[in-house]
């Protein structure tokens, strides 16, 4: 038979070890893991809708982590909200790249995906990417089908 203090240890190692793998899952779902020490640029986007996208969102080229979304603001004045990607250093991309706000799977997270251009001059920090595309908003799609389809029935007499 086991002592009262050695089964409270027991229980205690336990504990400790769950919480520890908790907090590990925790920053493993959160996306935690950073771009492993690597220096990084930021540039901004302006998207005229955002849908989900999030702050430490990944940006992704040809399916590469590249780096993330840094900040997200609503500028007053366009009336659009303007992205700041922090990018790794190691990747440059030309001044005429197109970033799009793309989903992972059906209903998944959302991420920034950028297209290189062709352009001989690449961005810098602080640049802006003039060419976007903003997120495919599926209650907005499920509307317009539904009124399109709506729209074709002919009436009933």
């Amino acid at each position: 038979m086991m002592s009262r203090t050695t089964l409270d240890l027991w229980v205690g190692f336990f504990v400790v070890l769950g919480f520890a793998a908790l907090v590990f899952l925790a920053m493993k779902v959160g996306s935690f893991t950073g771009l492993n020490g690597a220096t990084l640029y930021s540039v901004e986007a302006p998207f005229d809708n955002i849908g989900g996208l999030k702050v430490r969102a990944p940006v992704k080229s040809a399916g590469v982590l590249v780096g993330r979304v840094a900040d997200i603001r609503f500028d007053a004045e366009r009336y659009r909200a303007v992205v700041r990607l922090d990018l790794d250093s190691r990747y440059e991309f030309p001044r005429d790249t197109i970033a799009s706000i793309l989903t992972s799977g059906l209903l998944g997270e959302q991420y920034v995906g950028i297209e290189a251009g062709a352009d001989a001059e690449v961005l810098k920090a602080g640049d802006m990417i003039q060419i976007t595309q903003s997120a495919v908003v599926l209650e907005r799609l499920i509307g317009q089908f539904m009124f399109n389809k709506a729209a074709e029935t002919p009436a009933q007499q």
